[in-house]
């Protein structure tokens, strides 16, 4: 199944607080629950305004959906083409 990377803006997101971030992930679990099992999130990177997640769907448009019922932003998806890291230089 393709991976995705959202790039969600949510100003102030480094600065929230580990409730917020339980209630906002308790979100998200819940609409994934009710969208069935072809939408899966693996996880995401909190940064200063930005939070980026990492998904696997069948297309883009399910995450959108996943956006939209979630009430998330998903300013930009980008399919995952291939990972790299220090081993794939050996």
């Amino acid at each position: 199944m393709p991976q995705y990377l959202i790039e969600r803006n949510v100003p102030g997101a480094g600065k929230m607080s580990a409730g917020d971030l339980k209630a906002l992930s308790q979100k998200s679990c819940s609409v994934l629950n009710n969208m069935g099992p072809q939408i899966q999130w693996v996880h995401s990177y909190v940064t200063g305004d930005q939070i980026f997640c990492v998904y696997r769907a069948p297309n883009e448009e399910m995450l959108r959906e996943h956006a939209r019922q979630g009430g998330f932003p998903a300013n930009k998806i980008s399919e995952i083409k291939t990972t790299i890291d220090p081993t794939t230089a050996e």
